[in-house]
């Protein structure tokens, strides 16, 4: 037996009604086993639009994350992303239930929400995943940005698809260079993602790796590289023709990376906490999202 949750914080997107109305049928049932539920006071008015038949505490963005014991998303795989990054400084746990296409991420579909009750009184594991430290260094050597991720970091050039010019090294060591679309930087977690679009390896989340993929590499010897998480990779902004590149975090936070540059990625000390209730593993879930029979 876990912790019982005492008190769930609910994220959701409000403005879209079916996701409104899932999110206070999951109100209304974790209300129902004792758990105080929470939300932003940002949804207020909508959900009182609602006709809301539960009660619900409002409280300011900033407090959401740090005072449950457990926090409640329902979307896709990008508002878990976006939920796991708030969550792993404070260790919060996290359970998604599917709103989205494929919902790798989430424990839960909609028809399951009965199961929360588990949740509540403490009838679950927690599985921590692995996340990156994403820092930009700048050319004179001082770490200008720095990020974490729970999926992936890609440096590319952007919204116009254009070859780039990039140098990848480990350790201080070049390992290679590629001319390609740009290049992805993987957790176990993320390379059933964007790497694997790419071509790049499937990785149980057991595993402690890196996975490095290149995008539409314009060369024959060009392949997925499978590093060890203690690895210090760094991938350099080296092309002549473009001003800068761009390195996106998880699908959400964007930086630039001017020439010269580099992007060091390590593994971070944070990790992603999530609530799992079903016993499926890695490779049934693998199979059944991925629509393979």
């Amino acid at each position: 037996m876990s912790k019982r949750i005492e008190k769930a914080a609910l994220i959701t997107n409000f403005n879209i009604y079916d996701k409104a109305k899932n999110a206070l049928e999951v109100a209304r049932k974790l209300a129902s086993c004792g758990c105080e539920v929470i939300t932003s006071f940002y949804n207020k008015d909508k959900i009182e639009k609602m006709g809301a038949d539960v009660n619900i505490t409002y409280v300011s963005n900033d407090k959401i994350y740090r005072e449950c014991d457990a926090v409640v998303v329902l979307g896709g795989d990008g508002t878990i992303l976006e939920s796991a990054r708030r969550s792993a400084p404070l260790r919060t746990p996290i359970i998604g239930i599917n709103l989205g296409r494929i919902g790798y991420m989430a424990e839960l579909e909609t028809g399951e929400i009965d199961a929360l009750e588990r949740v509540v009184n403490g009838d679950y594991e927690i599985e921590e995943r692995s996340m990156l430290s994403v820092e930009i260094i700048a050319v004179d050597g001082h770490v200008r940005s720095s990020n974490y991720a729970l999926n992936d970091a890609v440096l590319s050039n952007g919204s116009i698809s254009r070859i780039v010019d990039l140098e990848l090294s480990e350790g201080g060591v070049l390992i290679s260079s590629y001319r390609s679309d740009g290049i992805i930087i993987a957790t176990p977690t993320g390379s059933t993602a964007y790497s694997m679009s790419a071509g790049g390896a499937v990785v149980d989340p057991r595993l402690s790796c890196i996975c490095v993929t290149p995008i539409c590499p314009h060369s024959l010897s060009a392949r997925p590289l499978v590093f060890p998480d203690s690895a210090t990779i760094a991938i350099k902004n080296v092309c002549q023709r473009e001003k800068m590149l761009y390195l996106t975090v998880d699908g959400r936070a964007n930086f630039e990376l001017f020439k010269g540059e580099s992007v060091q990625i390590t593994r971070s000390p944070l990790t992603t906490r999530f609530i799992k209730l079903n016993q499926s593993g890695f490779y049934i879930k693998l199979r059944q999202k991925m629509n393979e029979k």
